[in-house]
């Protein structure tokens, strides 16, 4: 039998609960979930912000936010008599994690300062093509007064795209920030960094060196610890969701280190006092590169970890071109497993004894050992040159929506079977969308880049693409059903509807197309326009024959609010739908579910913003 099927069978005795610890990922850390039920974890907040239920906008009037009693919603809102002002955490943090939601007014702006000192912006640039520096998600710029007109700001970073969504819609804002460093003696040593960058999903920086503070920093010089600011001096903003995550402990130690490294082939750990190691010695670092005639070994790291937080860490270990695992007093951390895997242990203050094997199996691995921990108030730390650093895997096949706007694929949605007959068409101004040929349906809208076809293209490929940008899934259900009672569910299957696609057409614009099929004896023409401004997409639907029961689901989710003038906020403020000619489709629950449907008799147009 092959070494690697023994390993297999002995060493990857509890390959279940590894593969549970690696997908759980980092260990949680102390999280504080502000609840936004009163002010008081800002310092002297001014008369602009209060605490609110719920708000609405208008994606008509500019900086405009509309406000409903109860909890569990930051609002900014200034007026003629209340001028807005920044507001600033009461604590202040060094590294964190940040998570936000927030809602921009038409055309505000404003900003979410790390330490007081370094702008991650907030603005409402829906429908902008090219993003800049500042933009929403931008990293702004930093300012020196003393240069030329135009030649003030530098240093600004543009996220990769742009995803943001409309004025009124929750956005989702995620931020990894590692804070400057300094030496005993105050000076700094090494600049923050925006570790990573997520708006609506889409990583928009990553790893970026902050060389200075930007534009109106609060302090004059950096700080190893400062508040978190929300600019609210320059419009009308919301915010829910805020989580912050600190990561100020200090790593944990590893010292006295010793190894031994026995040469050959190792299907289980021998005894070790009765076999002589080729090399022993020992290194200041842990290294999978200890120098051997032979290309097959076992190598076995003992020392010592320095814990000065309590609290239960995660291990992860890297072992490629065979097995290892990972004790720490005695007590099996990392089980047995090919290639590496992870573990959680509960560790008090103190100094644990720890042992280390790595057997190295296949000749043409390079040797790589990688150990990394994370735990109470400290984010994943790499104790040894990273095992998977050569593996970046091939390089992306991006579609360029200027080159190809329609993309023909494979199409894999969250909740339901892969959608074979996938027409993707994308757009210059960045909105793009999926339609489902077999359901005669769009089931997905997104903003920012266009496919990656990596998936397909790459070597034999699956034949699928998936989607760069900000995805917003829309179901995957037929567009059109027979409804012969109020409270019928609509059809998710095609049993007995006679659904027969008919192609699609290019018309005006290489993204402007229609759709053709027939249903339940009705002849339907589905055409779907990519609207030029970048906002959104615009549908109409014309439907011949069928019968008065034939309807057409318009959106459908867990919540649908109408707003004035054939306006509907979709699904906890997703996305928008705009009627248009007058029709008022009827608004129904079944199932727990909220559905907005209309008549199939009538000529259909609508646009869905996002």
């Amino acid at each position: 039998m092959h070494y690697c099927t023994i390993l297999h069978h002995r060493w990857l005795k509890r390959i279940k609960l590894l593969v549970v610890g690696s997908l759980m990922g980092f260990t949680a850390t102390a999280q504080t979930e502000v609840p936004f039920d009163q002010l008081d974890y800002f310092k002297n907040p001014g008369k602009s912000w209060s605490i609110v239920g719920d708000v609405t906008t208008s994606l008509q009037e500019k900086d405009v936010l509309i406000p409903s009693k109860g909890t569990g919603i930051l609002a900014n809102i200034p007026g003629k008599r209340q001028k807005g002002e920044d507001i600033y955490t009461k604590d202040s943090f060094g590294d964190i994690d940040l998570e936000v939601e927030y809602l921009m007014a038409k055309g505000s702006n404003s900003g979410i300062y790390l330490q007081g000192m370094y702008e991650v912006q907030l603005l409402d640039s829906w429908g902008k093509a090219q993003a800049t520096s500042g933009d929403n998600g931008g990293i702004y710029e930093r300012w020196d007064e003393s240069k030329p007109a135009g030649q003030k700001g530098y240093q600004g970073y543009a996220p990769r795209q742009n995803t943001s969504k409309a004025p009124g819609l929750w956005q989702k804002l995620k931020v990894s920030f590692q804070a400057p460093r300094f030496d005993a003696s105050g000076n700094k040593v090494a600049n923050a960094r925006m570790l990573r960058v997520e708006l609506n999903g889409v990583l928009i920086h990553e790893n970026v060196e902050l060389l200075g503070p930007t534009r109106g920093a609060m302090f004059a010089e950096e700080v190893a610890k400062g508040p978190i600011r929300i600019q609210g001096d320059h419009g009308a903003v919301a915010f829910r969701n805020l989580k912050i995550t600190p990561f100020d402990n200090p790593k944990p130690e590893l010292f006295e280190l010793s190894y031994d490294l026995f040469d050959g082939s190792f299907t289980e750990l021998p005894d070790f006092e009765t076999i002589s190691p080729a090399v022993s010695g020992t290194s200041p670092v842990l290294t999978g590169n200890i120098r051997s005639k032979s290309k097959q070994y076992l190598l076995r790291y003992a020392g010592k970890i320095r814990i000065t937080e309590p609290g239960v860490y995660t291990v992860g270990l890297q072992v490629p071109g065979g097995g290892g695992m990972m004790t720490i007093d005695g007590k099996e951390v990392v089980g047995r497993s090919q290639n590496g895997g992870r573990g959680e242990v509960e560790l008090p203050v103190g100094e644990h004894g720890f042992e280390l094997f790595y057997v190295k199996v296949q000749d043409w691995v390079n040797p790589a050992l990688g150990l990394t921990i994370s735990g109470p108030g400290l984010r994943e730390v790499q104790y040894s040159q990273s095992a998977t650093a050569g593996s970046r895997g091939v390089d992306p096949i991006l579609v360029d929506p200027k080159e190809r706007p329609v993309l023909r694929s494979f199409m894999d949605i969250p909740g339901r079977i892969r959608v074979t007959h996938a027409i993707s068409v994308g757009s210059p101004e960045g909105v793009h969308y999926t339609y489902d040929l077999d359901h005669g349906n769009i089931v997905q809208v997104w903003r920012g880049g266009f496919l990656d076809a990596t998936p397909m293209w790459n070597s034999r490929g699956d034949g699928s693409s998936r989607p760069t940008g900000s995805v917003q899934y829309l179901g995957a259900a037929f567009g059109l059903a027979k409804l012969t009672s109020d409270g019928m569910e609509w059809a998710s299957d095609s049993i007995g509807t006679g659904f027969k696609p008919k192609g699609y057409k290019v018309l005006s614009q290489p993204n402007h197309l229609a759709y053709n099929y027939q249903i339940h004896g009705a002849s339907v023409d589905d055409e779907v326009e990519i609207l030029s401004n970048g906002q959104g997409i615009k549908r109409k639907i014309q439907v011949n024959g069928g019968g008065d029961d034939l309807f057409i689901r318009l959106a459908h989710g867990d919540t649908i609010s109408e707003l004035d003038g054939g306006w509907y906020l979709i699904d906890d403020k997703s996305f928008y739908l705009q009627m248009d000619g007058g029709i008022k489709p009827v608004l129904r629950n079944v199932g727990g579910k909220a559905e907005l449907i209309v008549p199939a008799s009538s000529n259909i147009s609508y646009s869905l913003l996002f």
